[in-house]
């Protein structure tokens, strides 16, 4: 199987996650990203599993997912051209106007 991203560590400063992915380090204000990881307990953020893939990381006890990409801010285009978040909010618009 192919590995998305090689996930090397995840630790909490505050309320700031360091995480090495891909030989890069990222600092990542996790507070806009969940409000579940926000609300948790130290030990509860540091209760995590990465997917043997390296796409995403959950945290049972929060019933938390978040996908590497959406953390460290890859952006993937959509057959259309798009990236994904501008096509959903396409969709959503005229879903909306029927």
């Amino acid at each position: 199987m192919d590995k998305a991203h090689k996930v090397e560590s995840i630790s909490f400063s505050g309320t700031t996650m360091l995480l090495r992915v891909d030989g890069k380090d990222y600092q990542i204000d996790f507070t806009g990203q969940s409000q579940r990881l926000a609300a948790a307990t130290p030990k509860q953020r540091q209760n995590f599993v990465v997917s043997p893939s390296g796409y995403g990381i959950h945290w049972p006890e929060l019933d938390e997912d978040l996908s590497v990409d959406g953390l460290i801010g890859i952006r993937h285009q959509s057959p259309f051209g798009e990236t994904a978040e501008v096509n959903s909010q396409k969709k959503e618009m005229m879903a909306t106007a029927s």
